[in-house]
């Protein structure tokens, strides 16, 4: 391995000098991140999350992590023969298949990012929805209408839920530690059924309820582009509502963004939609002025 050059330590101590300024900003705030995609599922990548995490919270921030798993659901699925099917891009969920979807989630996946974040040197404590009344759940309902008939109906996704309260009290109380939360979004209803839960959902839920000063969602784009494909660095609650009218955000790009408007509009100060594949993208995005995703705020 090459030692490092004297410019080349003289860079790392102006990067660490220019993010000083970012540190006094946000010590003491919340920071909720979705964690997922590639990156989750990338070694390399998923070790320098885990230390980046370490670092925020090294510094006086609290941050939040909500993860995925959706693939590593599938892969067990398999393993197990248990057949799947999608509507919508949403998982048909029946009682059996919500099983391993809590095994996956809020165990092997949940325990792997809580070990990498304690190798990293942290103290990591993994959650569900479940833990502490964190998440109460509600079934899912989505409408489809028929092309033909322009009949409406009804789909049944099975045990596939949203949030409909948050219960932060947990959260609040480990802001107050040395410890990091690491959520699987798995909830129960009111009459203790489990729901699977979209990621992304859960986190800008917890981010609403814990009234966090960033939301950031990781995924396995630069962020919201324009009609020329270029990045979008910033964008007010207005441009992100023009941005799905018009077409300039299309597929999965609307819910992600519809996500981080509902998390602004419920408290949030800012969300970011970041690409996890960059290494420590969340360091350029909170500790640089240029960031590395797009800015989603109320002005």
């Amino acid at each position: 391995m090459q030692t490092p050059t004297r410019d080349e330590w003289l860079a790392k101590a102006r990067t660490l000098s220019e993010a000083l300024p970012y540190m006094r900003r946000y010590a003491g705030s919340t920071f909720v991140i979705k964690y997922g995609g590639h990156a989750m599922g990338d070694a390399s990548l998923a070790e320098l999350f885990a230390r980046d995490i370490v670092l925020l919270k090294q510094v006086g921030i609290n941050p939040v992590v909500v993860h995925g798993g959706g693939p590593q659901i599938g892969q067990m699925l398999e393993r197990l023969k248990i057949k799947s099917s999608f509507i919508d891009g949403l998982r048909v969920t029946d009682k059996e298949t919500v099983e391993v979807v809590e095994m996956v989630l809020a165990g092997s996946i949940n325990k792997q990012i809580v070990a990498a974040i304690n190798g990293a040197g942290g103290r990591a404590v993994g959650l569900s929805g479940k833990d502490s009344n964190l998440i109460t759940a509600r079934r899912l309902e989505r409408v489809q209408r028929d092309p033909d008939s322009n009949i409406e109906r009804v789909l049944d996704l099975g045990f596939v839920g949203e949030p409909y309260k948050v219960n932060p009290q947990i959260l609040h109380a480990l802001a107050q530690s040395d410890i990091i939360p690491v959520i699987a979004p798995v909830g129960f209803d009111v009459n203790g059924d489990t729901y699977n839960i979209n990621a992304d959902t859960a986190a800008g839920a917890v981010a609403a309820a814990v009234k966090a000063a960033r939301f950031f969602l990781l995924t396995d784009v630069a962020g919201v582009l324009d009609k020329d494909k270029k990045l979008i660095e910033k964008m007010s609650l207005e441009d992100a509502h023009k941005a799905i009218a018009d077409g300039t955000a299309s597929g999965g790009m609307i819910p992600k963004i519809e996500t981080c408007i509902g998390a602004v509009e419920q408290g949030v100060d800012a969300a970011v939609i970041l690409d996890g594949r960059v290494p420590h993208a969340l360091l350029l995005e909170i500790f640089t002025e240029g960031g590395a995703g797009t800015l989603i705020g109320k002005a």
